[in-house]
């Protein structure tokens, strides 16, 4: 009997633990963070592939020729993307993870398992400092999601006319990479859809698989964005908990 009782005890106190662990978990940080990481391996990957369909479809079907000195012609800026690329997926790692532990030392469940504490002034200026940094990163963000839609608008326009090529098969249409920006004036770089590489690039997969890359590194800008917008929700709810209530055990479970 009595042994049936500590067995009851135990089983008691394995499952109040667990709940305890589990109640200590910031949730809303857990989904910012893993939507952070979603986005961001959906952009660096998605545009990195993309980037290199670009090169392949300009040299290919444009006939656009790498700069034989080092010149910043689009082949370097391109280059220089992917470096970007490289350096906003490790940057953001780092991110992700600061930004739930952020979540567990400022979630009020965890407070109650390691004892009660005051804020000090430190901890309210790192916090602080924290929301600026979240700030800046969903603005930047903004702006990467913007840029990113211009070689959307741009495939779209090519991949469309190739959908539709019955359509304007008597309208010569042309697209001039001069009025995107990717050349120079003075070089003329065109494709008309009367020609045979316009006809050959429509039957490649580079244009189509290049286009629905381009979109999903899109939308991993966009997912980004809503990751930065619920962390710096979060970080403000908590930084306005923690300072208002910095006497006493106040549970905030994000």
């Amino acid at each position: 009997m009595e042994e049936n009782t500590e067995e009851g005890q135990t089983q008691k106190g394995c499952s109040e633990c667990c709940l305890k662990c589990l109640s200590g978990i910031p949730y809303a940080s857990l989904i910012a963070t893993i939507l952070l990481y979603a986005g961001v391996a959906l952009f660096c990957g998605c545009g990195h592939e993309a980037l290199s369909g670009t090169v392949t479809i300009m040299q290919t079907y444009f006939d656009v020729v790498r700069s034989p000195v080092d010149a910043l012609d689009v082949f370097t800026m391109i280059d220089i993307f992917k470096y970007v690329i490289y350096g906003v997926a490790a940057a953001f790692f780092v991110y992700g993870i600061l930004l739930m532990v952020e979540g567990f030392f400022t979630t009020g469940a965890i407070r109650d398992l390691y004892g009660d504490f005051k804020i000090t002034t430190c901890g309210r200026c790192v916090s602080a400092w924290f929301i600026m940094l979240t700030y800046i990163f969903m603005l930047a963000w903004l702006g990467v999601t913007a840029f990113t839609s211009l070689p959307v608008f741009m495939y779209f326009n090519i991949w469309n006319t190739c959908q539709n090529i019955t359509l304007v098969e008597s309208s010569n249409v042309c697209f001039d990479l001069r009025q995107y920006g990717i050349v120079s004036i003075g070089e003329e770089k065109k494709l008309c859809t009367a020609s045979e590489n316009f006809i050959k690039m429509c039957e490649s997969n580079e244009l189509d698989l290049t286009f629905h890359l381009f979109v999903c590194a899109l939308a991993g800008a966009g997912a980004a964005v809503i990751a930065m917008v619920v962390a710096v929700s979060i970080l403000i709810h908590n930084h306005v908990i923690l300072t208002s209530k910095n006497t006493g055990r106040y549970c905030t479970r994000f």
